[in-house]
């Protein structure tokens, strides 16, 4: 996604000139989708390829664990960078790239796109506008369909120490939306939740296994970047989600209180029938409700290839103000998009390289990316101990 935004979408501001990969055979083939080659360069040798390249910004997508080595090592090398979320998965990493960033001077970006919803700036619109008055209380609920909820478990994903869990991975992007719509900090998070459906302990094993097979064969593209790559560093993009070594958990629940003093009850279900997620913000004025069926990740094809498939599901977004003293409405939402996070991807990128200006600073900063991080880190932290955890304890 990022190579194509840099050498299509925004050639005319942005030039991608190195990659840097732990697996040639990745940048090969990835060298071969482009027009123009560019060098390549180990992973182990980022600071000589951000030098000799003259590189302005490094762009992150590597796996959740490697994060601060490479952000610290741009900063440090005079480069802005774009990281994926999240920034890194532990409080000590986090604090090196807080620490980088203010002793270079330069700046980290992190790219949760989300923020870049079109619906998810009309309710940021709302809220920030004063439309269901002081907010109180949040519940967020977000299910992530067993084709989509699966990649998560046959992946490197399903080892936290690579990860964070999904409460750091997948959540990130949630907490932070909380933290944007809200213009609040959390303060403290209490968390309960288990691996109920994958791993060799899971009660889905009752399921078809091939149900959660892909067909990486099958996808030219699949079959490049994964099989062909294989025999170079032994990674497997298809693990067996019932398999022994599944250190994260797939049913999680979450309760934040914020700085403002409101408060959020939030839950992830990685085994659901249907992909989507339900929010109900309630106020001083009334309540905010908005549910969305996503289909951008259940269709086969999309984000898990799966030999067993089934229909998509058409998607759908309400957005429902319920005031106090008279009727209901129905807020007018755009068009919907469905390539790309509903259109977001494209929309963040334009604004992290081409330069688009940002007036409702969707833009997430280092520190915006801390927060997101602190809450899911807290939840880890209170997985283990049972109890609640104060944020700052986390730092």
């Amino acid at each position: 996604m990022f190579i194509r935004a840099v050498t299509d979408d925004h050639a005319d501001t942005a030039e991608l000139v190195a990659l840097a990969d732990t697996n040639q055979s990745r940048m090969d083939t990835h060298n071969g989708w482009l027009s123009a080659p560019v060098p390549t360069y180990q992973a182990a040798e980022l600071a000589t390829m951000l030098a000799k390249q003259r590189v302005d910004e490094l762009i992150v997508t590597s796996v959740d664990s490697t994060h601060a080595g490479h952000i610290v090592t741009a900063l440090e090398a005079g480069c802005d960078v774009i990281t994926e979320k999240p920034m890194t998965v532990d409080a000590p990493s986090c604090e090196r790239i807080l620490e980088a960033t203010e002793r270079t001077g330069h700046r980290v970006q992190v790219a949760f796109n989300y923020r870049f919803n079109p619906v998810h700036e009309v309710v940021r619109t709302l809220l920030a506008g004063g439309e269901i008055g002081e907010i109180g209380s949040v519940h967020f609920e977000w299910l992530l369909d067993v084709r989509h909820g699966a990649d998560y478990f046959r992946r490197w994903h399903r080892d936290k120490a690579n990860s964070g869990g999904l409460l750091v991975h997948k959540s990130g992007h949630h907490f932070d939306l909380v933290n944007w719509w809200l213009g609040a900090a959390p303060a403290e998070v209490y968390a309960s939740g288990r691996l109920f459906f994958y791993g060799d302990q899971g009660r889905g094993r009752g399921q078809a296994d091939d149900r959660f097979a892909l067909d990486l064969a099958a996808d030219p593209r699949l079959k490049a970047l994964y099989l062909d790559a294989a025999a170079e560093d032994g990674y497997h993009r298809d693990q067996d989600v019932f398999a022994p070594g599944v250190t994260i958990e797939d049913d999680l629940a979450v309760l934040v209180r914020y700085d403002t003093g409101a408060t959020m009850s939030y839950h992830l279900t990685a085994y659901a029938p249907w992909e989507g997620y339900r929010l109900m913000v309630n106020g001083s004025k009334g309540r905010l409700e908005l549910e969305v069926v996503e289909s951008d990740h259940v269709s086969p094809g999309a984000a898990g290839m799966v030999k067993q498939g089934a229909s998509p599901e058409a998607g759908s977004v309400t957005l429902t103000i319920r005031p106090f003293w008279s009727p209901p409405y129905a807020v007018e939402l755009p068009p919907a998009d469905r390539e790309g996070h509903g259109g977001a991807d494209k929309r963040m990128t334009a604004v992290l390289l081409g330069g688009e200006t940002d007036p409702m600073r969707r833009s997430a900063t280092a520190r915006d990316g801390m927060l997101a991080l602190l809450t899911g880190l807290a939840a880890n932290e209170s997985l283990s101990t049972g109890r609640p955890v104060r944020v700052k304890e986390t730092r």
